[in-house]
């Protein structure tokens, strides 16, 4: 009798073992996707954060955020643009622009992708940071939209500033950090 019981709990394990083998366990990329994104269109920001977070950015992806009206979809990337995964000059920060511009392009039928870079403001906790009275928490130090029928110009115009803003503070800390790393 023992040993029936004990094979028939074996018989259990094992027919359970197909389900489990079928879980889906979640990637990091796939829960950074969820955590991260925003918008009125969460579920297309999703689709582009499982490809960018793919990836480690030197410059950190905080958000992605994808808005619509009716067939039009426009996403918005923002980047930290403190605490960087590793040293960052100016040239290198454009190049991981360039590639999450192309990589949300290529995830999504979204119509341009705009990228904000930005750092904390230090502020006051007494102060509203919500509502009507808040005060801005952050700061864009770095800004660029695309839309898609000017991928193909996109890495030229990046290189030549043409609609690109910079923060003169952040251009020279990249540049800064390029000599001392």
């Amino acid at each position: 009798m023992r040993g029936l019981a004990c094979a028939a709990a074996i018989g259990a394990a094992l027919a359970v073992l197909p389900i489990a083998g079928r879980c889906d366990i979640p990637t990091t990329s796939d829960v950074n996707a969820q955590a991260r994104a925003a918008g009125n269109r969460k579920a297309e920001a999703v689709k582009i954060g499982r490809v960018l977070f793919r990836t480690v950015w030197p410059a950190q992806l905080l958000k992605v955020r994808v808005e619509g009206f009716e067939r039009h979809e426009v996403a918005g990337l923002t980047l930290s643009a403190v605490k960087f995964h590793r040293n960052l000059d100016p040239a290198g920060f454009l190049n991981e622009i360039e590639l999450l511009v192309r990589r949300s392009f290529g995830a999504s039928p979204v119509e341009e992708v705009d990228v904000w870079a930005t750092v904390p403001i230090p502020f006051d906790a007494r102060e509203p940071v919500s509502g009507d009275l808040a005060q801005p928490t952050t700061r864009i130090v770095f800004a660029v939209s695309c839309r898609r029928s000017e991928l193909a110009r996109f890495a030229a115009r990046l290189r030549s500033g043409d609609g690109v803003y910079w923060s003169p503070e952040f251009r020279a800390r990249l540049k800064a950090s390029a000599h001392d790393g």
